[in-house]
């Protein structure tokens, strides 16, 4: 939903709104170890030198995060060769909750808009669609103006389609204030009723309302529901034993277990769902933006350092814009897989790669069809970014998916004071410059907060 950039978009991430910055989406930008934060770190080994230099300085970087005001971050690194660089650190207020580790699953929030891009263009490869089918061919009387309105609109968010998370009653849900289930149809429902932005096609405007249809569409032209196909068509392939799509509430269980309840199938072990944070009722206020309706705020258990847990918040207005459950190492999997071809004709994965310009304010950033190019401090890179409420996901690939990254940290609005949004950018530059091979950017000196 919301998203970072590799030279941050705090736009997307909290300057805006609350439902932007929130939403469903992620940032790429740019040091002491402190006995405060407790975490875990797997460092290369055989490879002494530059390799283990640059782990032990991503391992400082994270600290530092922790320490500027991050409940928990996991970092992953893959060159390509060698071994893979994992940490994971946290806060120590955290440790009551969860103990973090590298592989603990994580709510990717917008990630999700590139596997639902995927399943439909190799629907469109199997000719069960085309991009060029008009929104109102799949869902009659769902979207106005669809006979104006492509696949391929929704899929680069040039549909001009208002974003239901602005809408002030999935806020509520979106923020936990309301535990009322949405559907899928509930939520165009709320976006179509505000105008639209623009003529179709005309310009750019990142919508979620764009991705719930898409998912929509996906069921329909299969007769399949959307985390089956997720399921069918990625995650059991690609052997992705912990990447899931929610679509009710998660089972609660500290363990890794997981109900089924998600996909019909039967319960399965997997590795402990990370918790998430947000500043709460007494400290959030400054972080909003102006024009946020009065009292907003996220519901969740109080928490030490002015924070609840937004761990199990209501999850359902997210969906195909922003629902899916997963690891590091399976998303990098998933992604080196898309990049590489494994998953899609050449021709699909150009059209995928084919991109428009977004807002003026993010010059280094251009959309494709559920993926975004993204020109950082050491070179190009793929991928997408997220954010659901009490997590954010940045996760890239260069272009042939040798080279994977992911920085996954356990809030939104935690990163929003400046000492916390520069340690944060720090550390998301220096994980993709490690893994592009290039040397690790000076980080800048710390701001207050």
């Amino acid at each position: 939903m919301p998203r970072n950039t590799a030279h941050p978009r705090p736009a997307r991430q909290a300057y805006l709104t609350l439902a932007l910055a929130v939403a469903l989406t992620g940032t790429l930008t740019a040091c002491e170890t402190s006995a405060a934060a407790q975490g875990t770190a797997h460092t290369p080994t055989g490879r002494p030198g530059a390799a283990t230099a640059h782990s032990a300085r991503l391992t400082a970087l994270a600290q530092r995060d922790v320490d500027a005001g991050a409940p928990g971050v996991i970092v992953r690194v893959d060159k390509g060769e060698g071994r893979v660089t994992e940490i994971a650190r946290q806060a120590p207020w955290t440790r009551t909750d969860h103990t973090l580790t590298a592989s603990d699953r994580f709510r990717m929030g917008s990630n999700t808009k590139t596997m639902v891009a995927t399943v439909v263009l190799q629907l469109a490869t199997e000719d069960r669609l085309q991009l060029t089918d008009p929104v109102e061919k799949w869902l009659p009387g769902l979207v106005p103006n669809g006979n104006s309105i492509t696949l391929r609109m929704l899929l680069n968010h040039t549909s001009g389609l208002f974003d239901y998370t602005h809408d002030p009653d999935v806020l509520k849900a979106f923020t936990g204030q309301d535990t009322r289930r949405w559907t899928p149809g509930e939520l165009i429902a709320a976006g179509v009723r505000h105008e639209p932005l623009f003529a179709p096609g005309t310009d750019y405007s990142y919508s979620n309302t764009n991705y719930i249809a898409l998912g929509l569409v996906a069921e329909k032209a299969t007769g399949h529901s959307l985390d089956d196909l997720i399921q069918r068509r990625i995650a059991g392939p690609l052997h992705l034993k912990n990447t899931y799509l929610v679509t009710g509430a998660d089972a609660r269980s500290e363990d890794g277990s997981k109900s089924g309840s998600e996909n019909g199938s039967k319960a399965v072990q997997r590795p402990a769902l990370a918790h998430g944070y947000e500043p709460d009722a007494a400290h959030i206020g400054p972080l909003l933006p102006p024009g946020t309706p009065a009292g907003t705020a996220f519901a969740g258990p109080q928490r030490p350092a002015g924070h609840v847990d937004t761990t199990w918040i209501n999850s359902s207005t997210e969906w195909a814009a922003g629902g899916i459950v997963s690891t590091a190492q399976d998303w990098a999997r998933f992604s080196g897989a898309l990049l590489s071809g494994k998953l899609l004709p050449p021709a699909r994965l150009k059209e995928m790669r084919t991109t428009v310009a977004e807002e003026a304010e993010f010059p280094n950033r251009r959309y494709g069809l559920g993926l975004e190019q993204v020109v950082t401090p050491c070179g190009t890179v793929w991928g997408h970014n997220g954010e659901v409420p009490g997590y954010s996901s940045e996760n890239y690939t260069d272009a042939t998916g040798r080279r994977t990254v992911s920085v996954l940290t356990g809030t939104i609005f935690g990163l929003v004071p400046p000492k916390a949004g520069a340690a944060n950018r720090a550390l998301v530059d220096a994980a993709v410059c490690t893994m592009l091979g290039k040397p690790i950017p000076a980080a800048p000196a710390p701001t207050a907060s």
